[in-house]
């Protein structure tokens, strides 16, 4: 397919578009190390965070709660973290276990490579227009949400 049957005016495709080619640089980049990004960004949430409930993921990751507690299931299925009932029982809170630190410390190398390549060749204007969109379309989404 040539590129000028794949251009399009939509936002949300053009976006998406982009994320899933960013998405897969780092998956590729940390293969090496046995994790996906979706799952490396919510090991260093709960690193960065402390034990956190689902709640407070889901909004620092910027995820749905359905999204994000399938997420939380398969990296506990796999060792990295372990659930349990947070003070209130209806909540539960995620927490790095020695596996999930482990695969923090093998992933981190390669994540960092793919940081310092992907800033390299965007440049900080670039980087800093992309947080720039980022903040206002969250702000369409906050608004259209209320």
């Amino acid at each position: 397919m040539s590129s000028e049957r794949r251009r399009t005016e939509c936002v949300c495709i053009n976006l998406r578009r982009m994320s899933r080619v960013v998405s897969q640089i780092y998956d590729d980049a940390l293969a090496p190390a046995g994790l996906k990004i979706t799952q490396f960004c919510l090991l260093r949430a709960i690193e960065r965070l402390g034990p956190a409930s689902v709640g407070a993921l889901a909004d620092d990751q910027e995820l749905d709660r359905t999204t994000l507690t399938r997420n939380l299931a398969l990296l506990e299925r796999d060792g990295l973290i372990e659930q349990s009932p947070g003070a209130d029982k209806r909540m539960s809170v995620a927490q790095l276990t020695r596996a999930g630190n482990a695969a923090i410390a093998r992933a981190l190398p390669h994540w960092e490579g793919v940081q310092k390549e992907l800033r390299r060749t965007l440049g900080a204007e670039t980087l800093a227009q992309l947080s720039y969109i980022h903040a206002k379309i969250s702000g369409v989404a906050k608004a259209s949400a209320s």
